[in-house]
């Protein structure tokens, strides 16, 4: 597997790296297969072990992809960024899932700073589940290098893994949700300046990830807007309404949760129903001009995305159709979570400024490419 080319510059008076995302295509049966899921399946959730439930999701149709590197020498995987999760994992090579003989495996004997845990490590999703046992060795990520438990994956089922290049999951959300209560690699890191950004775009070459800090050159003289962390689980923010068009909609308590391990926007349909309502995506992409803007409200604060931010081209042999993504779902009682994911981080510039406990903000157009 390539290795990862990381190009070094001086931000806030600490190495950044830079680093290059992988983008790869949606198609139209990943996409719809999701998304049949989503409208047809009760969620599955996940025990935190502090009495609540935690839902986690399907990563068929993830689209970024960044290399990290685990144990002595390194050994280098494919995994999601994830800022709605918090835990990582790679298919081990005890794994005699059919998934397992064409991903990255990684392999204990094979590194010198390894250490065993054994720990029963399981997560189960929408689709499927994985399980294993928690191990123990350094991984590195552009240079930022951390010493943290992991899953070691032995078992797979589901559709999402076999469909999906990644092997694993690099999660970057809160340890209040880690399984097992495992520390974070971003945690245990060691940087002092635990932020990090994305910069997702639709070009495959354009985007990166920069750990830690942000792209200084990039940004320029543009200021970020920056919104409170209100739950420290997911990046939860205070979603105040939504609209389309000028048609207002009340957010009814709703939080806004910044999610890169999602490609589209997943809310309640309470709230998508009338989001959405009168919207109709033609398959040939004809019209988009003709459909009404829609705009999340943070701290009372408009984020409006156009159809030519809401609509997803999506692949289908040579063919490409357009479809919206924004996909609505019966939340369960206490689920009080809207979802935007890369459809809004690609027209967000978006800074997790974790010690700091916030989100800040930059429209992507005022960026310096």
């Amino acid at each position: 597997m390539q290795k990862l080319a990381v190009l070094l510059l001086l931000a806030s008076s600490a190495l950044t790296a830079k680093i290059p995302l992988r983008k790869v295509q949606i198609t139209k049966q990943k996409f719809l297969s999701a998304k049949e899921r989503l409208n047809s399946e009760v969620p599955k959730f996940l025990d935190n072990g502090l009495g609540e439930s935690i839902p986690v999701k399907d990563y068929m149709n993830t689209q970024y992809f960044v290399d990290v590197e685990i144990g002595t020498p390194a050994q280098t995987f494919t995994v999601v960024p994830d800022t709605g999760s918090s835990n990582l994992w790679v298919y081990s090579s005890k794994c005699y899932a059919i998934v397992c003989y064409y991903h990255s495996l990684y392999n204990a004997a094979k590194s010198s700073t390894y250490k065993k845990n054994g720990e029963k490590f399981d997560i189960t999703y929408g689709s499927g589940s994985i399980s294993g046992t928690v191990s123990e060795d350094v991984s590195n990520l552009g240079g930022t290098h951390s010493h943290i438990g992991f899953g070691e994956i032995t078992s797979v089922s589901g559709a999402s893994f076999y469909a999906s290049q990644m092997s694993g999951i690099l999660g970057l959300a809160y340890d209040t949700i880690s399984v097992d209560k495992i520390p974070t690699f971003i945690d245990q890191s060691d940087l002092t300046d635990k932020s990090f950004a994305f910069y997702l775009h639709s070009n495959p070459d354009a985007s990166y990830m920069t750990i830690p800090g942000y792209d200084t050159d990039a940004v320029g003289n543009n200021e970020f807007t920056f919104h409170n962390v209100v739950e420290q689980r997911y990046y939860s923010l205070n979603l105040t309404g939504l609209k389309q068009g000028d048609t207002s909609i009340p957010s009814n308590n709703f939080k806004a949760v910044i999610d890169s391990g999602t490609s589209v926007l997943v809310g309640p349909n309470s709230l998508v129903n009338p989001l959405i309502k009168g919207i109709t995506v033609n398959d040939d992409c004809s019209g988009l001009d003709k459909l009404p803007t829609i705009t999340f409200q943070i701290d009372n604060l408009d984020y409006t995305l156009t159809p030519n931010d809401y609509v997803l081209q999506v692949t289908q042999g040579s063919d490409t159709e357009c479809v919206l993504a924004v996909m609505g779902q019966d939340f369960p009682a206490g689920f009080d979570y809207f979802i935007l994911g890369d459809t809004f981080m690609r027209k967000f510039y978006s800074y997790f400024d974790k010690k700091n406990n916030r989100v800040g903000f930059i429209n992507a157009e005022k960026l310096h490419h």
